[in-house]
This record gives C-alpha cells, sequence and structure tokens, in this order.
C-alpha cells in the first residue's frame, strides 16, 4: 500500500510540475494532494513538496487551514473563466458538451468563491479572535 501511495504522490507531483510550465492547468491543487499521499507514505517525500519554493507556503497554508491568498484566489477564478470560455467559443462544437463545460466551470469558480478560505479573511479572524482572548 506505501508504493501505491508513493505512486499517486509521485504522479501528483508530476502533474504539478507540468502545470509549471502550461497555463491552466493548477500546480497547488496537484501539489496538495501529493503531499497528502506523501504523508500516508514517505516523511522525507512530503518534506520535500513542504520544501518546494513558493509552493510549499501555499501547501502549508492550505494544510493550517488559511485557504488562499486573495490575489491568487482571483487569479484561480479568472484562469477558469479565460479557459471554460475559451473552451466553449473556440474548441468544442457539440452543444451538450458546451453546456457541460459551462456547468463544470461555474461549479468550479462558486467552490474557489465560496467554499475556499481567503488568507487574509482567516488571519484577520484569526487575530480578531485572539484579541478578545
Amino acid at each position: 500500500m506505501r508504493l501505491a501511495w508513493i505512486g499517486a504522490g509521485l504522479i501528483s507531483a508530476g502533474v504539478g510540475g507540468i502545470g509549471v510550465i502550461v497555463p491552466g492547468l493548477p500546480t497547488t491543487v496537484f501539489m496538495i494532494i501529493a503531499a497528502w499521499c506523501f504523508s500516508k507514505s514517505s516523511p522525507r517525500l512530503e518534506q520535500w513538496v513542504l520544501d518546494m519554493p513558493g509552493v510549499g507556503v501555499l501547501v502549508s497554508d492550505y494544510r493550517d487551514g488559511l485557504g488562499m491568498p486573495r490575489r491568487a484566489k482571483y487569479m484561480a477564478i479568472g484562469c477558469i473563466v479565460f479557459f471554460v470560455g475559451l473552451s466553449t467559443i473556440v474548441m468544442l462544437d457539440l452543444t451538450w458538451l458546451r453546456l457541460a463545460v459551462l456547468a463544470l466551470g461555474l461549479v468550479g469558480v462558486a467552490y474557489v468563491g465560496w467554499r475556499v478560505p481567503t488568507r487574509e479573511t482567516v488571519e484577520a479572524s484569526r487575530a480578531g479572535q485572539q484579541a478578545k482572548l
């Protein structure tokens, strides 16, 4: 089972690495998945993900319940809108497929917009709670 978790983590890290180069392919999500898989199989590989410049901090913030920075959240929503729009207008010919892609894009925007916490909001809330103590 350990090898399966390591394999899944390496695949996720690989896709996340490709996401650094390919616009529209998320990096952080796949690195969060990789760190989770490695947490079940290899502390050394988990630490490798957490020590990655740029990405490691975002993975740690997610684990701590801080969510995404506001700027990253806006960029994620913008990328979803851009690539879903591009796909539906330029790439897809079938109406049902366009509608399906649009629906999934709306789900993605709604999830990132309302369900993923914004780091600045969480930090302000935590600071307010500590001030009351």
